[in-house]
Order: C-alpha cells, then structure tokens, then sequence
C-alpha cells in the first residue's frame, strides 16, 4: 500500500521511528526491533532512502570486540523534512511494533472471544 506521500505503510514506520531523534545514529536492529519489521523488509527500504538522499548511512567506527562492523542511519535535512511532511499527510497514524498475526491467506487472524 503507497500513501499519498508516495511512500508504504512500512517506509513511513521507518521515517517515524528515524524522525524521533533525528540527528542520533542508529543500527539498523534498533530500527527493526522498534518498527516490528524483518530485516528482509528494513535494510531494502534504508538503502532506498539513503539512494534518495533522505538517510544517510555509515561504518560504526568502532565495533564491539568480536563482533563485525555494522551500518549506522540517520536522517539527513531533507529527509526529516520529507519525514514530517509524509507523516503529516499520513492517512492513519503510523502503527509502531509487530504487525497483527496473518494465516496462510493473508487474513488476519483475530481472537474469538467465547
């Protein structure tokens, strides 16, 4: 689903999540684990903003002892500004964690109460 601003319901999760603290660098499993989204739907939509010129990315200079480097993100300018305007127009308010539980025909699978 595109909204008006011409972004999905899961890149605006992502501006959301990014736009709270702006200027602060972010590993990518903080905005996973924030946004409720797979890596397989997160990383494909930080490179396109970061091709897009509205997230910056970055080598974390110095990675934890036994562990590999890892890709900082942030919100450039223009970015932040295409955050706020995307959010503002925004046709419902963006949904923060997991989306709700789906079975195997996509309908979402709701509880029954009884």
């Amino acid at each position: 689903m595109v909204t008006r601003s011409g972004f999905s319901a899961q890149t605006l999760r992502v501006l959301a999540s990014l736009r709270e603290q702006p200027s602060q660098w972010r590993h990518g499993y903080a905005v996973a684990k924030q946004t409720g989204l797979k890596s397989g739907t997160l990383y494909p939509i930080l490179i396109r903003l970061a091709d897009r010129g509205l997230v910056e990315a970055c080598w974390q200079d110095e990675p934890v002892p036994g562990r590999p480097r890892r890709h900082l993100y942030r919100l450039t300018a223009d970015g932040l500004a295409a955050a706020n305007a995307a959010l503002a127009t925004a046709p419902q308010p963006v949904r923060r964690g997991p989306w709700p539980a789906r079975t195997s025909h996509g309908v979402v699978a709701q509880a029954v109460n009884q």
